[in-house]
């Protein structure tokens, strides 16, 4: 009987032992099919995340070479707009430089040829007046034959006064052809004393100043001022034939014989009247 007893129970442990050596076989199939689904899996991802890398660094190949070649083409096109515009800003310059010259030519002709005119006109009014100076009493030193007189000393009832003076001294200048200490000398007294009495002969001899300066333009100006402004001063006349001999030498011919004709019809009895006959007789000589 215990012999018996002592078979079952080793059979029953054999069973449990057969049975526990199944189950923990089982459980390490399991375990290494889990494990090798996973591996599986995990190599798969592996592969898909190695040719999305490879993909994604094609892409970016290909942008860099279309990045690349974008530049170039752009850098091709803008310096070759740069090369044109400067091309272009190049022959404006030479274009404006050529007007220029060719301006600066002809400016540089018309006053030879002005120059000449006056010199010409001149040389054939000395050659017409015999020699004799356009003068009314004694002449400037140094003026050329086609200057009026320098101012003469200022006829004033007192002499005393510093207005008196100072036309004085400019007159004095003017006469000692000191010409642009004569100008600024009338220009302060002008300044200084626009109403005097002796404002119109104070503007006569700024005009002459002007003339003798070579200022002719200025010279006109300032002479019609005496005309228009003062009318009735024996300086009128003598403004007259300066505004005239500056018309000459402007090449002003057709001006210069009105405003003599206008001298010696207006005051026939004027000293400067002969001198005025004299020059429109040379003038209408000349051809």
């Amino acid at each position: 009987m215990m012999k018996k007893r002592s078979l079952v129970g080793l059979f029953l442990l054999m069973q449990l032992f057969a049975f526990n050596s199944n189950a923990a076989l089982f459980d390490d199939k399991e375990a290494r099919k889990k494990i090798l689904e996973i591996e599986a899996t995990m190599m798969s991802q592996h592969q898909a995340t190695q040719n999305e890398l490879a993909n994604l660094k094609k892409n970016q190949q290909a942008l860099e070479q279309r990045v690349i070649a974008i530049e170039a083409i752009t850098k091709g096109q803008v310096l070759g707009d740069m090369q044109n515009h400067i091309d272009t800003l190049n022959q404006e310059i030479a274009r404006l430089k050529g007007e220029l010259e060719e301006a600066n030519h002809h400016i540089e002709a018309t006053q030879q040829r002005q120059k000449d005119l006056y010199g010409d006109t001149d040389a054939r009014l000395r050659k017409l007046e015999g020699g004799e100076t356009a003068a009314t009493g004694s002449a400037a030193p140094n003026a050329t034959a086609t200057s009026t007189a320098a101012p003469a000393a200022v006829t004033a009832p007192n002499k005393n006064t510093q207005e008196y003076q100072l036309l004085e001294l400019a007159n004095g200048l003017s006469r000692e052809a000191k010409h642009k200490d004569a100008f600024n000398a009338y220009d302060k007294f002008l300044k200084d004393y626009p109403d005097s009495a002796l404002a119109p002969e104070a503007k006569y001899g700024l005009g002459y100043t002007q003339f003798a300066l070579k200022n002719y333009k200025s010279a006109i100006v300032t002479q019609q001022k005496v005309i228009d402004l003062h009318p009735d001063s024996p300086k009128v006349p003598d403004a007259m034939l300066n505004k005239a001999n500056s018309q000459i030498q402007l090449g002003q011919v057709a001006n210069a014989k009105k405003t003599l004709r206008d001298l010696i019809a207006k005051f026939p009895e004027s000293e400067v009247t002969p001198t005025a006959q004299r020059r429109l007789k040379a003038l209408e000589a000349i051809k």
